[in-house]
């Protein structure tokens, strides 16, 4: 009960349902259905994660409760990076990674356990994890780029987003600013850190 208590369950509500997985799917059967080929965790997990964030933003969790809770989630993406990338680049082994969940995250042992097994029990890439964050913060950084500027609006960007189907979030932000994309592009889009979009 302390590890699922409602706050810190709360989140799983939206991130898993509206305006989570469940429209992104029910968008994705509708809209550019090809564009299966190209589907990244990055985009549906970073967009599940971004309107976590965005909801913070604007003060959708209102009890102190509340705010511990999105909290704690947000310090669980971060460490989930950490410990998926210490596990598979050989430096941690699985019980590393959960000693580290409860000490830096507080997570309880067994909710630690669960979190560490579902990311090894080969569901998911190396990268999955980490798809969460690095994801949120594209989609973060993009959504000052074109509606903070005012090039569009919320609803417009939102629904772009979900009109356009899975991709990596930097060639959505291609199709969606007019970048000219080549045979040869490369990925040069700076979404964090000294750059006029940090988060």
């Amino acid at each position: 009960m302390r590890g699922n208590n409602i706050p810190f369950a709360r989140a799983t509500a939206f991130h898993e349902m509206i305006p989570g997985h469940f429209l992104q799917f029910y968008m994705a059967a509708r809209f550019r259905p090809y564009r299966r080929a190209f589907e990244t965790p990055f985009w549906h997990e970073g967009d599940a994660l971004w309107w976590e964030m965005l909801f913070w933003d604007k003060g959708f969790d209102r009890t102190p409760e509340e705010r511990v809770g999105a909290l704690v989630w947000r310090m669980h993406r971060s460490a989930r990076i950490i410990f998926t990338m210490n596990f598979h680049l050989g430096r941690w082994t699985p019980q590393q990674c959960i000693q580290s969940l409860i000490d830096n995250v507080g997570f309880e042992p067994d909710n630690a356990a669960a979190e560490v097994r579902r990311s090894f029990d080969g569901s998911v890439g190396p990268l999955y994890q980490s798809a969460y964050l690095l994801g949120a913060l594209q989609f973060r950084a993009l959504h000052r780029e074109l509606v903070d500027s005012r090039k569009m609006t919320d609803r417009e960007f939102h629904d772009a987003i979900l009109h356009e189907n899975s991709m990596p979030v930097e060639l959505l932000r291609a199709d969606l600013e007019h970048l000219p994309v080549t045979r040869d592009y490369a990925a040069s889009w700076k979404f964090y850190g000294d750059h006029p979009t940090h988060p």
